[in-house]
């Protein structure tokens, strides 16, 4: 080998050593344990050395190159490929993609190297981090669910954005369910409890952030609250009580951290995937995530196997669909026989002993089908009528007079929910008042 020869310095310590074999300073077992290496490879080193001099001491493999190395097409085919097809992909899951479609199987690491080289930056950067105490897990599946929604254009750049709410067990970070709504609110956490239950059982507690459809966020008490020494829960507050589902409120980001990585996570996949499926609008996105999106995430990413026992308690179709419903409690049939939520009007037939049920105090539900039903006394069913728009109710406060233990009057507040975007009843003695008890 001619002209100068670049060395490591390993490779430079190694001559030394030889050096001293050569003039017999030191034996070749010594010289083995100083170079590292076995007896056996000390002497074919040290032979190298003597027959060939400092190249002998060099790699073998020095100057060639690699048998894996990837060809120039291969790494331009794979440029082309994220260019034009997978765009938006991390590399994670741009390497998962083009083995499962294009069939080339190649590792992280030289994806990332590629796309480096050409001038492609990483989707996320990775700043450091505050430090924070990491809250272990809990130990059975089912003990814990965390929910939460995340406005993003799930659909493309090019669509408007929407909302996505997503559970997760923190047991084993599987995807519990996940459903694409127009906004988050009541009728799309009722939707995603719905199909929690159906796909996996009750849980024995939900975490969440604060947001106004799961817990009350005033400090406003009413007089019926006070009388009961408690504030009312919202619709899906009172839907987890009924399921004897534990609903604990998160007060920080960070504390629900996991079901926050989840939606980082979705929003590096989901979007190129549902781009792929050819998903464009809520309805095919939320058949696409029923049939095919989580099953494929948790085949990914679940803990699989590693939790045996299970905290979800069953529950039948039936259960569920007359607990996981709107349910306006306390109100009051009309002389005509007719319960009025706004502008809803409910007719309740004649009575099996011919009795009418003017002035009666009924239960009227909305189910999650848009279906309404009026329930009157021991879950006797007295009406039904057909489905309407599945919204929930707009919220209004209302000052009433009421006559205290002492002289004089003096106003109290109490609140009303009233069905659909309408106005409150103005007659005093309406059924408005009494027809959401105990529901805020």
């Amino acid at each position: 080998m001619k002209g100068n020869i670049t060395m490591s310095n390993k490779e430079v310590g190694r001559i030394q050593i030889l050096e001293m074999l050569k003039t017999g300073l030191i034996s070749i077992a010594q010289g083995g344990v100083s170079m590292g290496v076995s007896y056996r490879q000390a002497r074919r080193i040290y032979a190298r050395y003597r027959d060939e001099g400092v190249t002998g001491v060099l790699h073998r493999n020095r100057d060639k190159e690699p048998s894996n190395k990837l060809s120039s097409a291969l790494r331009e085919q794979i440029l082309f490929l994220y260019n034009e097809r997978y765009k938006g992909c991390n590399d994670t899951h741009f390497k998962e993609l083009i083995a499962e479609r294009e069939g080339i199987v190649i590792s992280r690491e030289s994806v990332r190297r590629i796309l480096r080289l050409a001038g492609i930056s990483p989707k996320r950067s990775h700043a450091a981090r505050k430090h924070r105490r990491r809250r272990a897990r809990k130990s059975l599946v089912g003990e814990m669910v965390l929910w939460d929604g995340s406005i993003h254009r799930w659909f493309g750049a090019d669509l408007p954005a929407v909302c996505l709410l997503a559970a997760v067990d923190d047991a084993s970070g599987s995807l519990l369910g996940a459903i694409f709504v127009e906004a988050e609110g009541s009728v799309g956490y009722m939707k995603l409890l719905e199909q929690v239950l159906r796909r996996h059982g009750v849980p024995l507690s939900i975490y969440h952030d604060g947001h106004t459809s799961l817990v009350r966020s005033d400090n406003e008490w009413s007089w019926e609250e006070r009388v009961a020494g408690r504030q009312y829960p919202t619709h899906v507050g009172r839907v987890l009580e009924s399921l004897g589902i534990r609903s604990i409120r998160a007060h920080s980001p960070q504390a629900k951290g996991r079901i926050e990585r989840l939606f980082g996570t979705l929003q590096d996949r989901m979007i190129v995937e549902s781009s792929l499926a050819g998903i464009k609008d809520i309805e095919s996105g939320n058949k696409w995530l029923e049939e095919v999106f989580i099953k494929r995430y948790n085949e990914r990413f679940a803990f699989e196997g590693v939790f045996e026992n299970s905290a979800f308690r069953a529950i039948t179709a039936s259960e569920i669909r007359e607990k996981v419903c709107f349910a306006y409690e306390g109100a009051t049939v009309g002389n005509d026989n007719c319960v009025r939520l706004g502008g809803l009007q409910i007719d309740i037939p004649r009575g099996v002993d011919g009795r009418s049920y003017a002035k009666a105090k009924v239960l009227v539900k909305q189910y999650l089908d848009g279906s309404w039903s009026v329930i009157y006394g021991d879950n006797k069913l007295i009406a039904k009528h057909p489905a309407t728009l599945l919204r929930a109710p707009i919220r209004q406060w209302k000052k009433r007079s009421a006559m205290p233990k002492g002289s004089g009057r003096r106003e109290v507040k109490s609140y009303i929910q009233v069905y659909e975007i309408t106005e409150p009843d103005s007659q005093e003695k309406g059924h408005f008042p009494s027809a959401v008890m105990r529901t805020f």
